[in-house]
């Protein structure tokens, strides 16, 4: 399972290294302002289109992953609660056994 996160990572920092490699390069160019920008704007809906599906699947995966970890926080969280509950009960209980001596 961690393989395939770390994989999903590594695929998102590559397209964004690649987005921002692109971006800057083409911002630093030696051109007009107007031309760098309809330059830049046919470059990012190009990749946008090449690789809409993959950028898809990895929002998809990350969604899962984020609920599969949301899930399993939930889970230890109930498991926390009834823990204490357990504690207080105990707790209780051993109060409640204790016998006082008023006189």
């Amino acid at each position: 399972m961690s393989e395939r996160k770390s994989s999903i990572g590594f695929g998102l920092g590559l397209l964004a290294g690649v987005v921002g490699g692109i971006t800057a390069g083409l911002l630093y160019a030696p051109e007009s302002g107007e031309k760098a920008r309809t330059k830049l704007k046919d470059t990012v809906c190009d990749i946008a289109e090449k690789h809409s599906p993959e950028v898809n699947e990895a929002k998809k995966r990350a969604f899962e992953s984020i609920d599969l970890f949301c899930y399993k926080i939930e889970k230890q969280l109930k498991k926390f609660n009834n823990m204490l509950k357990s504690e207080k009960m105990r707790k209780a209980k051993e109060l409640e056994d204790t016998e006082y001596d008023f006189n």
